[in-house]
């Protein structure tokens, strides 16, 4: 029998260190409300781009195909987490920073 996978996940926002769990069935924004973590957004459906950050540790999948990122964003880190889902422990940065 495989090892079940964690039930959640840490998120953790530079740099003032703030945490919340992060569920892996639910978009990192709701994660970060829920953990009282004032992020922004907007849209909530990654056109916008309001929620934009950095991923600086760890890993986001996405539910659609392609978010309102470039490819050149994509590979630099950047995430929308608004429709990021969290598949590992993970530490954002705010763009607005």
């Amino acid at each position: 029998m495989s090892q079940p996978s964690a039930p959640f996940f840490i998120a953790t926002v530079e740099p003032d260190g703030l945490q919340c769990d992060a569920w892996p069935e639910q978009p990192l924004l709701q994660s970060l409300e829920g953990g009282g973590i004032d992020w922004p957004s907007s849209c909530r459906n990654g056109t916008c781009r309001t929620c934009l950050g950095q991923l600086v540790q760890g890993a986001v999948r996405y539910e659609i195909e392609w978010p309102g990122l470039t490819a050149e964003e994509k590979a630099e880190g950047c995430v929308l987490p608004c429709v990021a889902y969290p598949v590992s422990d993970v530490v954002l940065q705010s763009s607005a920073i």
